[in-house]
């Protein structure tokens, strides 16, 4: 087994993207994208170090090119259920129509959600639009969390739906008035505004983790 090969086998056997190993080790993702490509030919030490510390694993382990088959550690998962709807401004759905028979369930790994991993107050939605882009892309998969209109502190993601349509914005409150702001590149995205009288406001939960697909 190459030193390449076996980088990719020890990524894998974490559970990790080549991605999310760039964000734990601090090594930029082209770079490791080049050493597995290259079996670490001219990777520099200090990088190969830092790669070795996020998987746990000793620069000897990764080095030594011989036939030894890296152990593919089990990758522990829980499922949640999840929305088989997009969240998105202006759709006529409301999270609370849909019923306990039409949800479906999603198994992620434990080491992505973190925290979070295993909590049965979790379901999952997938975010549908731009008005969140600048952090969240068209596609992205989310976590939600319900939680009470008192829980909520400025600049948290919620999930929420006013008279039918619901949709995914940074949630504000000023006095009686409540405002969900867009975080997009496009402007085209606007404030709306409603206020803590409105009865048909429902915030249906905290977006307390989100999955990117990157391409």
């Amino acid at each position: 087994m190459s030193r390449g090969e076996k980088l990719k086998a020890y990524i894998d056997s974490k559970g990790y993207t080549v991605m999310e190993l760039s964000k734990r080790s601090g090594v930029a993702y082209t770079t490791i994208r080049s050493m597995i490509e290259r079996n670490l030919s001219n990777a520099s030490i200090d990088n190969t170090i830092k790669i070795c510390e996020a998987l746990g694993i000793s620069v000897e382990d990764l080095l030594n090119e011989d036939d030894k088959k890296v152990v593919q550690l089990p990758i522990e998962s829980s499922e949640y259920p999840y929305i088989p709807a997009t969240v998105s401004a202006g759709l006529p759905l409301c999270i609370d129509s849909i019923e306990e028979g039409d949800l479906e369930h999603i198994s992620i790994p434990d080491n992505l959600m973190g925290k979070w991993a295993g909590r049965s107050d979790i379901f999952l939605m997938r975010v549908n639009g731009d008005s969140m882009n600048r952090i969240m892309t068209h596609g992205s998969l989310i976590a939600v969390k319900p939680v009470s209109l008192s829980e909520l502190k400025d600049g948290d993601i919620v999930v929420y739906s006013d008279g039918g349509d619901y949709a995914v914005k940074r949630f504000y409150q000023r006095g009686d008035k409540i405002i969900f702001k867009p975080d997009s590149s496009d402007i085209m995205f606007t404030d709306y505004e409603t206020s803590t009288e409105n009865e048909d406001l429902t915030i249906h939960g905290r977006v307390v983790l989100y999955l990117v697909e990157l391409d």
